[in-house]
């Protein structure tokens, strides 16, 4: 049975869903177009098994639905909203302090923080000159 999840709901099920880099990989495969566990796991370079275990979280999340075609079932975004509100959400500059220490040591996002990272504000300013 479906529910209407509050908003604070929501925004744990989306932070979840995009807290994990495969996750926030398939969101932005299937921001472009519908998509099949197999295409999925072919394009993104994982494991069919890896893929459909992130397909049912971001089912049981209420992010994606999953549509039977014959044999095969067709992933995609839940809602056109939620879809609109992911791609702003991507296109999203953020204003990272380059001198603010991480508060995560493991992490491994590529440019998150540390040295070496240029921030957005910086980069605007140098586009302005």
């Amino acid at each position: 049975m479906l529910t209407i999840a509050s908003r604070v709901d929501v925004m744990n099920r989306l932070g979840r869903a995009m807290a994990d880099a495969t996750r926030s990989r398939i969101l932005l495969s299937l921001l472009t177009q519908p998509g099949y566990p197999a295409q999925l796991a072919r394009d993104l370079g994982l494991t069919r098994t890896n893929v459909s275990n992130h397909l049912a979280c971001l089912r049981g999340c209420g992010i994606v639905v999953a549509e039977p075609e014959g044999r095969q079932t067709r992933y995609e975004i839940a809602d056109p909203h939620l879809a609109a509100a992911l791609t702003a959400l991507v296109d999203v500059t953020l204003a990272v302090d380059e001198h603010q220490p991480c508060i995560d040591p493991e992490c491994s996002i590529p440019g998150c923080c540390g040295p070496g990272t240029v921030s957005s504000v910086e980069t605007e300013a140098e586009g302005a000159r």
